[in-house]
């Protein structure tokens, strides 16, 4: 089948994998307790012409099949509907919210990445010193503690009693900025506990499979013959030991690209980040669907395009997993 063919089976695998999700999140909201044509009224009394007018504004008035085939033609166009409560496209929203997302969880997820290799390739090649003890035990417990409770532990240390930076928000309320500098550092301010609790959650994981790869490399035949050559340690664990032990790390790097975006929900509510995280779960609080379905949609077709792409590479590295693949 060749290099193409494993492209195309997995681009049709890709494909089937949206269909079902688009229909899953169709389907998935709809089970919701609530009427969200009642929910938009801040009066329970309100009247029944009021209720179907609303009702045949959204669209939500139509048979459920009828409601299904609109609203794969419009997500097909890109067109995720109206928001019931900010009343305006469900797209205008995420943009809204999607750049703050990004500049948290990527920067947690760039810092992370290299700090984990740097650590993990460390601990291999120190393996049974105290050097490996402390930061294989350092990984495992940030693997353990959920990401909510340390973010409160968080709040409560620096935010709270040490008074070192803010309980939440992006940036200062009702303050002006005299430069874009300024805006930047209150940002930066403010975005710090948020990443120091992604920080945790993502660096345990880099770690300890770095570790785990560096052991196997350095198992291997080359990295003796190179010792028995004379090189120095240091150019061994560059050049040899860490280069062929990264493959794993880029699938896993790739993979999280696609919770660049998915695993902000719990840090951002946690520290009222207004990102896609907290938008989603506003969006499940008010019982606003179509921005719920937009936001969910968002979310998984960035993991599933990881998946994706973690595929291709790792297929291209190793060509060993298309062979596996064409069998």
């Amino acid at each position: 089948m060749g290099w193409k063919g494993y492209i195309a089976k997995k681009v049709a695998i890709t494909a089937l994998t949206l269909f079902i999700l688009i229909t899953i999140n169709f389907f998935l909201f709809r089970i919701l307790p609530g009427d969200p044509a009642r929910l938009l009224f801040k009066n329970p009394k309100a009247s029944k012409e009021a209720l179907a007018y609303i009702r045949e504004r959204f669209g939500i008035d139509k048979p459920l099949w009828v409601q299904y085939l609109i609203y794969i033609r419009e997500t097909l166009v890109g067109n995720f509907g109206w928001s019931f409560v900010y009343n305006e496209p469900v797209m205008n929203v995420i943009a809204r919210r999607l750049p703050n997302t990004l500049l948290l969880i990527g920067s947690a997820a760039v810092v992370s990445t290299v700090i984990g290799i740097i650590l993990g390739a460390i601990a291999g090649w120190k393996k049974g010193t105290k050097t490996d003890f402390v930061i294989f035990g350092f990984s495992v417990i940030t693997t353990w503690l959920p990401s909510f409770w340390v973010g409160i532990i968080l709040l409560l240390i620096f935010g709270w009693w040490l008074r070192m930076f803010p309980l939440g928000g992006i940036t200062t309320p009702a303050v002006s900025y005299p430069s874009v500098f300024s805006y930047w550092a209150d940002v930066l301010w403010h975005m710090t506990l948020p990443m120091v609790n992604l920080l945790f959650w993502y660096l345990g994981e880099y770690v300890l499979l770095m570790r785990s790869s560096m052991l196997d490399v350095l198992a291997e035949d080359y990295i003796v013959t190179a010792r028995a050559k004379g090189l120095k340690e240091r150019v061994i664990l560059i050049n040899h030991a860490m280069r062929n032990a990264l493959l794993p790390v880029v699938t896993l790097t790739t993979i999280n690209l696609g919770f660049v975006v998915a695993g902000a929900i719990q840090t951002e509510i946690v520290f009222s980040w207004p990102g896609l995280g907290r938008l989603m779960y506003d969006s499940l609080v008010m019982r606003d669907y179509p921005l719920l379905q937009g936001t969910f949609l968002i979310l998984a077709i960035c993991v599933i395009a990881a998946n994706f792409f973690a595929d291709l590479i790792y297929g291209y590295l190793d060509p060993r997993i298309r062979v596996r693949g064409e069998e």
